[in-house]
């Protein structure tokens, strides 16, 4: 397929990065009641999971869960190519490429971030997965790897890739040490280096550059944005999803206002009923990703042993959260996004699933 023109890619503002065994399919929905915006990413799925897998439940989703980026882990160009093919009758709005993940396992498989000691490689991997999609096709990587440190190998790392035509480059301000941290390790210990994206951008200003890496704060996110095109928020979006709430009117100028909490969860409730109805599946599933709703506010404790306590299959889901929210002050649980926001107002269409469940106090 032909590529599109760049100017044809979204520049999405803010998104929330793929996390393995959290981004999954509820908490993406969870997310979308609160921020209609911010792109979304599934967790990585290997090309061996796609091409012999489940499909259907590795690469379903909600229709509300749109914009959303499918992120693929793997190093064949082939393999990549074919994942993207099948994948494409789902719906997804882009493809992404795993360059960035330093777990022993993705090591293993010779994908992840150790991918980026062979640039030539990844260049392959992207133009396979463009000639299966007219869709973006992006990459997110680190900045570098042990041995391949310098801010001048990351640069002609990115200029072999984006001549390859890559749509935009998700940039972790970190190296990744393979080999010798784990996972969270590598997302503390090597010390951030913004300016080099930053310097990344400046002197490649034709490309869509996005940075990730430690942003947790709106006011960080505007810091940001005064350098490079895009931020990704990983677990501060995780633990702090009312990071969101004001992200559509704050980035993207939309004039509606956001759902309140006590919607968010109202909004919940048939989805929950109906995931245990159709899959037999314990409601805990979804209710784990809901743990941040209340975080930093009064009532919080409450809430997270509400959710995370002994809970029966059968459970009225509805009671249960009433039950969970009876510490929250009623200004923490009706206000509309950023705090302190009394507007009662909504524009444009409710989820399908949005009938109203009392929950409120």
């Amino acid at each position: 397929m032909n590529p599109h023109p760049a100017d044809a890619v979204p520049v999405y503002r803010v998104s929330v990065a793929p996390m393995m065994e959290y981004t999954d399919r509820h908490c993406r929905y969870f997310l979308r009641r609160i921020t209609r915006r911010t792109l979304l990413y599934t967790e990585m799925i290997t090309t061996g999971a796609i091409i012999h897998g489940d499909r259907d439940y590795l690469l379903g989703f909600h229709p509300d869960e749109h914009p959303i980026s499918l992120q693929i882990g793997g190093d064949d160009p082939d393999a990549c190519a074919e994942s993207v093919r099948l994948a494409s009758s789902y719906g997804y709005d882009e493809y992404n490429l795993n360059v960035g993940c330093p777990s022993d396992r993705v090591q293993e498989g010779a994908f992840g971030a150790c991918l980026m000691a062979d640039p030539d490689r990844v260049a392959r991997i992207v133009a396979a997965m463009k000639s299966a999609t007219d869709k973006p096709v992006t990459v997110k990587h680190r900045i570098g790897i042990n041995g391949r440190e310098s801010y001048e190998e990351m640069k002609q790392f990115v200029e072999t890739v984006a001549a390859a035509g890559v749509d935009r480059l998700i940039v972790h301000a970190r190296i990744a040490v393979l080999g010798g941290l784990s996972p969270k390790e590598n997302r503390a210990i090597p010390p951030l280096r913004y300016a080099d994206v930053h310097r990344l951008k400046r002197e490649l200003p034709h490309l869509v550059i996005e940075i990730n890496g430690q942003i947790g704060s709106h006011e960080q996110m505007r810091e940001q944005l005064r350098y490079v095109d895009g931020v990704m928020i990983g677990r501060a979006a995780y633990d702090n999803p009312w990071l969101l709430a004001d992200v559509d009117r704050a980035f993207y100028h939309e004039r509606r206002v956001p759902l309140s909490r006590a919607e968010v969860i109202e909004q919940m409730v048939p989805y929950i009923e109906r995931y245990r109805h159709e899959t037999g599946r314990h409601p805990r599933a979804v209710l784990r990703h809901m743990l941040g709703l209340f975080a930093f506010q009064p009532g919080t404790r409450r809430w997270k042993q509400a959710l995370s306590g002994r809970i029966d299959h059968d459970v009225d889901v509805a009671a249960l959260l009433r039950d969970a929210i009876r510490a929250i002050p009623p200004d923490v649980l009706g206000a509309a996004g950023s705090p302190g926001d009394s507007s009662n107002a909504r524009s444009g269409d409710r989820s399908a699933d949005s009938s109203r469940v009392a929950v409120q106090r």
